[in-house]
């Protein structure tokens, strides 16, 4: 099995962007924790600030990949694009956010993905993108 990870706006900056909302470890530290607990799954990691770098992400893992597990970060809730490109790609895509979004601001309330995902995780911290590649399993 491939999985894709693909991560929008600032989770580069994860471990130094307030680390009482995203924890303290970077994306790269806990990546290869991952890939080390899930040794028989080929998973694959992209980050972008850019929102149409993320779109072009979406649809190239529809063509080599078994599934996608998003973050599109603020973009989640402003980027008709990239809801579209989760609805275009016959792949399933699994939604993550590592904070609970329904428990901060109203305007993160909003999701342009959910509807064409293949199921959300959020408020689970960094173990939401675990609690996703398991449901692939």
């Amino acid at each position: 099995m491939k999985l894709r990870i693909i991560n929008g706006p600032n989770l580069n900056l994860l471990g130094k962007r307030e680390p009482e909302i995203y924890g303290g470890h970077s994306f790269e530290e806990y990546f290869k924790e991952l890939q080390s607990k899930f040794g028989n799954i080929e998973l694959s990691y992209i980050q972008s600030n850019v929102e149409g770098e993320l779109i072009t992400y979406i649809q190239e893992a529809a063509t080599d990949c078994d599934g996608v597990i998003l973050n599109a970060a603020a973009y989640t809730h402003t980027s008709v694009g990239i809801g579209d490109a989760v609805a275009a790609i016959e792949i399933p895509v699994v939604e993550v956010h590592i904070s609970n979004t329904f428990s901060r601001e109203s305007f993160r309330h909003q999701s342009y993905i959910s509807a064409h995902a293949k199921g959300v995780i959020l408020g689970f911290g960094l173990q939401s993108y675990d609690l996703a590649i398991q449901s692939f399993l």
